[in-house]
């Protein structure tokens, strides 16, 4: 398995003031022994690194949490449509996914076009 990128090389991450406090409290509160804490820790990096700008100011396209977005898996090719969720409201029917799974930690602040680079994101990006 290919080394991750480091975070510098990651694309360029904007969050809503909103979704970065809701985030964070996300990550506080998963630790190990929780099987996400993994994720939850390389998503707290994420979160370090993101530009963060008021709601009302947000460019377009831009996913945020709740938002259904169209994504690509470099890896296995397919192309999915996924509504990224709080950890607890997935739901496989709707296609909603956590913010701790790989898929919805890698969506996080991507733009339409991105794509993401370190781990848990290899191979994945915004439609």
């Amino acid at each position: 398995m290919p080394e991750p990128a480091s975070l510098e090389d990651g694309p360029p991450l904007i969050l809503p003031t909103t979704d970065l406090l809701s985030l964070r409290a996300v990550v506080t509160a998963t630790r190990p022994p929780d099987p996400q804490a993994a994720v939850a820790a390389w998503l707290a990096e994420e979160l370090d690194r993101a530009a963060v700008v008021a709601p009302e100011v947000l460019p377009p396209r831009v996913v945020t949490l709740h938002a259904t977005v169209s994504h690509r898996n470099d890896v296995t090719d397919p192309i999915g449509c996924v509504t990224r969720v709080y950890h607890g409201e997935e739901d496989a029917d709707d296609h909603a996914v956590s913010v701790l799974s790989p898929v919805g930690a890698a969506l996080i602040g991507l733009s339409e076009g991105n794509r993401s680079a370190g781990a848990p994101r290899r191979g994945a990006f915004a439609a």
